[in-house]
């Protein structure tokens, strides 16, 4: 998808969603949709927040919170805990769904996709009567890069 098609579409997404449960479509708010589906990969509401500030849009940190509540509930964005207490995000829409390999020394994230891992989630869903909406996938251990630095040590 274009990224103007893409943005288009999370706009009327957002638009709809905001409407159907009654909240008000303010600038703010669709400045955040606009930074968030500009990023590419994970971020945290800290680098968001300097990200926009940076771009001296006028956005509390309280407002990011709470439409990133919004953008959550609506499918756009997905909320990660890879390691700590931190929430990571990343955009959700028109992205094909990925899992995560997290290196617990240093923190890193990789994504990967695997066949398999969609054909068990389908079979899980028509075996138990469940329906998926999406899943995540968490992988921890340690890096190559963090292997090699104690094999060095």
């Amino acid at each position: 998808m274009v990224a103007a098609e893409q943005q288009a579409s999370v706009q009327r997404i957002f638009s709809e969603y905001l409407e159907r449960h009654g909240h008000r479509k303010t600038p703010e708010r669709f400045a955040i949709l606009t930074e968030v589906y500009a990023h590419d990969g994970h971020f945290d509401i800290e680098r968001l927040y300097g990200r926009m500030k940076t771009k001296k849009y006028r956005v509390s940190r309280a407002t990011l919170y709470n439409t990133m509540d919004l953008l959550i509930d609506c499918d756009l964005v997905r909320r990660h805990r890879f390691t700590g207490t931190q929430s990571q995000f990343e955009k959700a829409h028109a992205f094909g769904q990925h899992d995560h390999l997290i290196c617990t020394t240093c923190g890193a994230v990789q994504e990967f996709c695997d066949p398999r891992i969609q054909q068990i989630r389908k079979t899980a869903g028509e075996v138990m009567g469940f329906e998926v909406r999406y899943h995540t996938l968490q992988i921890h251990g340690t890096c190559a890069s963090c292997q090699e630095k104690r094999q060095l040590s």
